[in-house]
């Protein structure tokens, strides 16, 4: 039977098992062999990671050709206007080429855990948090897409993949859920 694990991932964990120098990796936290990350989530970013030891469902999560919705909160440097977001919403040039467009909107600081360390603060710079929704992922996305629109990400948290989100999870924290058998249930999932 297949194995599905949400993990809330902490800042400055590497997103595998295998060591890398004396840096922190899921092998740390998650003591479930044979699952693997379907999707990476960045050395120092936050949030969910979904883990699992069924192919399928790796490819489905990651393969952008399948268009499952990643969502994040980025917090910020500057308060961004109209302009900055509509870029977002349509698609930003990046080196690799143009971004699809995202689904984004400023929010209220989320009700998450405190970073450690906390992110570099500025007196005279303002920062704001946006929650923004892709369907790729390439890498460090997010983070060059609002540097792209000229307000670089200080702290960047995944809440959800596809169905999944961190729910009540603390930083740190694993739950396995039940796997979907197939790729038709999983899309029945999506839709409830």
């Amino acid at each position: 039977m297949a194995r599905l694990i949400l993990f809330n991932k902490p800042f400055q964990v590497l997103c595998q098992f295998s060591p890398e120098g004396d840096k922190k990796t899921l092998k740390d936290y998650v003591p479930i062999p044979k699952v693997y990350p379907a999707g990476r989530l960045d050395y120092d970013s936050e949030g969910l990671v979904v883990l699992t030891d069924a192919g399928y469902l790796q490819h489905l999560i990651s393969d952008p050709k399948h268009k499952m919705g990643k969502t994040y909160w980025a917090q910020v440097e500057r308060i961004p206007d109209e302009q900055a977001l509509n870029q977002l919403k349509e698609g930003v040039q990046l080196k690799d080429g143009l971004t699809r467009p995202a689904q984004v909107k400023l929010i209220d600081e989320p009700d998450i855990w405190e970073r450690h360390p906390p992110i570099r603060e500025r007196k005279n710079v303002p920062t704001a948090w946006l929650e923004l929704q892709i369907k790729e992922g390439r890498n460090r996305q997010v983070r060059r897409m609002t540097a792209a629109v000229g307000f670089p990400t200080l702290r960047l948290v995944r809440n959800t993949v596809g169905p999944w989100s961190l729910q009540n999870l603390q930083v740190g924290e694993w739950i396995e859920v039940p796997c979907p058998k197939n790729r038709q249930e999983l899309m029945k999932m999506m839709k409830a």
